[in-house]
């Protein structure tokens, strides 16, 4: 992917400009006396969107689920719970 270089000068004239490339995928970097010190990049969404109900009918909780009988108490507190 190639990526512009551009001086602070023409990036702050040309912001709008600049920010409509980047949406369409395009770096930009940005140099002070030649050298390169920001760049412009698109954002990438970090993970899908959720979907409500994405899950279901792919999923089963036991009907037992919530109970809290004795076995677990010890496995949770140790024989002498």
């Amino acid at each position: 992917m190639d990526e512009e270089t551009v001086n602070i000068y023409e990036a702050k004239t040309g912001f709008s400009r600049l920010v409509r490339r980047v949406e369409q995928g395009e770096r930009v970097t940005i140099s002070r006396d030649g050298r390169p010190v920001a760049r412009l990049v698109p954002i990438e969404p970090s993970r899908e969107a959720r979907r409500p109900g994405a899950w279901r009918d792919r999923v089963t909780i036991a009907a037992d689920f919530d109970d809290f009988g004795p076995a677990d108490g010890r496995d949770w507190y140790g024989d002498d719970a």
